[in-house]
């Protein structure tokens, strides 16, 4: 995809590529059906190998709580994100209008999920959420996978994706950026995986996945995953046999840079409404909208002797 912004405080990054203004700036995000110089692979996974280093199983106790805070910070706020999107993002318990405490666009559920909840209030006003691990936890390499529902509907664009930790030194998109699933709701069969960095954005370096039997990803749970190593980036869908989309450094357009291999990244999570690639919501589209989260996990390999 091609919408992410910088970080900081009250200047919040886009989902999937955007471009922000002030202390952080993201990217773009203009999407469209992407052809790019990535070949379907079957991933060589040896399970035995691998270690789990880092997990949020979201088994909450309450109806509503807020995800762990150990783990998990917020980006708030509207203005479009860079993409021309329609929704404020809300933190947990967050009364800013127009968001609604009582009514929170993001919690963990006594049902063992995450939710980020999109809504539409009386006023029209569209709220939704996007969290991040940004600060608390961040990796290179490995196996990370998230196993998650989509919402339905159009305008929907609901994202599992990942930043590099230096956005806030060199800005995006140097920093690197891996959409590890993206899908918008007038393609209830299809998902996207893409990359993005200095040189490649927007719509140049990306692949779609579409369901066997062209079956809306939004009617069970997927898993989304990235198999990522030294010079090589592999999507997947459901297994990590099931490798749709490989990019290597040749991957890339004359010019670009491969930033892939420079440092950490960590992930974002977020239901966007509306904006350029998806179009608007129309009147079939159900609100409250919820993206569910079975869990987020990280497997690595133990370093080479």
């Amino acid at each position: 995809m091609n919408h992410r912004t910088g970080i900081a405080t009250n200047s919040i990054l886009m989902l999937c590529l955007i471009v922000l203004t002030g202390s952080a700036n993201a990217g773009p995000r203009a999407h469209s059906p992407m052809q790019a110089p990535a070949t379907a692979a079957s991933a060589h996974i040896e399970p035995s190998s691998e270690t789990l280093v880092w997990s949020d199983e979201f088994n909450g106790t309450q109806v509503q709580s807020a995800p762990d805070p150990a783990k998990w910070t917020y980006e708030t706020g509207g203005g479009g994100w860079g993409n021309g999107e329609l929704e404020t993002y809300c933190a947990y318990g967050s009364n800013a209008s127009p968001c609604n405490a009582q009514n929170p666009n993001v919690y963990v559920g006594s049902d063992g999920y995450l939710h980020i909840v999109g809504r539409k209030d009386a006023g029209n006003r569209y709220t939704s959420a996007r969290i991040k691990t940004e600060g608390l936890a961040s990796f290179q390499y490995g196996r990370l996978e998230a196993r998650i529902q989509i919402p339905a509907g159009e305008g929907m664009w609901p994202a599992f994706w990942m930043l590099g930790d230096s956005i806030q030194s060199v800005d995006w998109p140097k920093c690197g950026e891996f959409d590890i699933m993206e899908n918008i709701g007038k393609e209830p069969a299809t998902i996207h995986g893409s990359i993005h960095g200095e040189g490649f954005t927007g719509t140049l370096m990306g692949l779609p996945y579409v369901a066997p039997g062209n079956a809306a990803f939004a009617e069970g749970f997927h898993t989304y995953g990235l198999i990522w190593s030294p010079g090589k980036v592999e999507y997947y869908v459901d297994s990590p046999t099931n490798v749709y989309a490989t990019f290597t450094p040749a991957s890339l357009p004359v010019g670009a840079v491969w930033p892939f291999d420079s440092g950490k990244f960590f992930f974002l999570l977020n239901l966007a409404i509306g904006g350029g690639w998806p179009g608007p919501p129309d009147q079939a589209t159900h609100f409250p909208a919820e993206m569910l989260v079975d869990y987020v996990r990280v497997w690595q390999r133990p370093p080479a002797s």
